[in-house]
C-alpha cells in the first residue's frame, strides 16, 4: 500500500516578489487601507479641521508658482515680520489632496510664529510625465518660496520643509535635489525637514499594485528615490513613522534614516507609539502630539 506522503496533494508554491512578499501581500503593504480600515473617516476629519482653521484664520492668500491651473500655493501669514516659513507638501497616494483640504495644522504654526504654506500639484493620473511632473511642481513651489518669500513677509533664510505619505516622498525629493544646478539657488534653501510616513525607495513601490495607475520606468525609480541620491542631501532631517503602519513603511522610514546616519548626515528616527498612518498626520496640528511636537522642536533646534 503506498505511503500516505504520496497521496497528498503538492501544495503550490506562490513565487515571492520582493523579499518575503508575494504579490497580493506586497500589495497589501503598499495599501494603508489594509491596515487602517477607518481611513476614510480620519481624512473626513482632515478636511472637517481644515475648513474650520480657515474660517478662524481667514482665506488664505492664494498664488501662481507656475503656469498650469492646479500650479497654485496657499499661504496662512503670521503676523510677525521677516517670519521663518514651514511648506507643508500633502499626502493623497499621489493621487488625491488639496490644498484647501490640508489647512488642518496651520493655525498651530502661524500662532507659533511661522507662515505654513500648502502647495497644489498635479495628481500623477493626471499628469504628463508620471511622478517627475509632480516632483518638478514640488521643487517649482520650494523655489518660489524661496525667491518671494519677502513679498509675505517670510524670511528665506529660514524655509522648512514637512511632507506626510506620498507627500514625504515628495519632501525626500526636495531634500535630496541639486537646487544649485536645477536653479541656480543655494543648495541648503531647505534648512531642515520633517518627513512622516514617507517611501524612500521606489524600487517596491514600482512592484506593488500602485503601478496600475504609476506609469514607473527604472529612470524614474532611480532619479526618485531620495535614498540614493543621500550625497546630495544638505538639510537635517526629521523621519517619523506610526508603530500601526504597514511594514513596509515602517522599513522604508528605519532604512532611509539609518542610510542617512550613515553618511555622516544628521537625522533623528522617531516611532510614534500605537499610531497608524492616517491618525499620525492628524498630530500634526496638535504641539503634544508625535509629529507637531517634532515639527516644532525641529524648527527650534534649526534656528540655535
Amino acid at each position: 500500500m503506498p505511503h500516505a506522503d504520496h497521496l497528498a496533494t503538492p501544495v503550490e508554491k506562490v513565487p515571492l516578489v520582493f523579499m518575503q512578499y508575494d504579490q497580493a501581500a506586497l500589495d497589501a503593504v503598499y495599501n494603508q487601507g489594509q491596515y487602517a480600515p477607518h481611513s476614510e473617516h480620519v481624512r473626513r476629519r482632515v478636511v472637517t479641521m481644515s475648513a474650520e482653521v480657515r474660517a478662524r484664520l481667514g482665506e488664505p492668500q492664494r498664488i501662481a508658482y507656475g503656469a498650469t491651473p492646479i500650479e497654485k500655493l496657499d499661504i496662512y501669514r503670521t503676523s510677525r515680520d521677516n517670519a521663518p516659513v514651514l511648506v507643508f507638501i500633502h499626502g493623497g497616494a499621489w493621487r488625491r489632496g488639496t490644498a484647501k483640504g490640508n489647512a488642518f495644522a496651520a493655525e498651530l504654526f502661524v500662532n507659533e510664529g511661522l507662515h505654513f504654506v500648502v502647495p497644489d500639484f498635479a495628481f500623477v493620473q493626471d499628469a504628463e510625465d508620471s511622478l517627475r511632473t509632480l516632483a518638478d511642481q514640488v521643487r517649482r513651489a520650494i523655489a518660489w518660496v524661496y525667491e518671494n518669500a519677502a513679498t509675505f513677509g517670510g524670511n528665506r533664510e529660514r524655509i522648512y520643509l514637512v511632507g506626510h505619505s506620498s507627500g514625504a516622498h515628495l519632501s525626500g525629493v526636495a531634500v535630496t535635489t541639486d537646487w544649485r544646478a536645477g536653479f541656480g539657488l543655494p543648495n541648503d534653501i531647505i534648512k531642515a525637514a520633517a518627513l512622516c510616513s514617507g517611501m524612500y525607495d521606489l524600487h517596491p513601490v514600482s512592484l506593488s499594485s500602485r503601478r496600475e495607475y504609476v506609469p514607473f520606468d527604472d529612470q524614474l525609480v532611480h532619479e526618485l528615490s531620495a535614498q540614493r541620491h543621500i550625497d546630495r542631501l544638505h538639510a537635517p532631517l526629521v523621519v517619523l513613522y506610526g508603530t500601526l503602519e504597514t511594514p513596509e513603511f515602517i522599513r522604508q522610514s528605519c532604512d532611509f534614516a539609518q542610510s542617512v546616519k550613515q553618511a555622516g548626515k544628521p537625522v533623528k528616527l522617531i516611532a510614534a507609539p500605537d499610531y497608524n498612518h492616517f491618525e499620525l498626520k492628524e498630530t500634526l496640528a496638535s504641539p503634544y502630539a508625535p509629529f507637531g511636537r517634532a515639527v516644532l522642536e525641529m524648527v527650534n533646534e534649526a534656528a540655535r
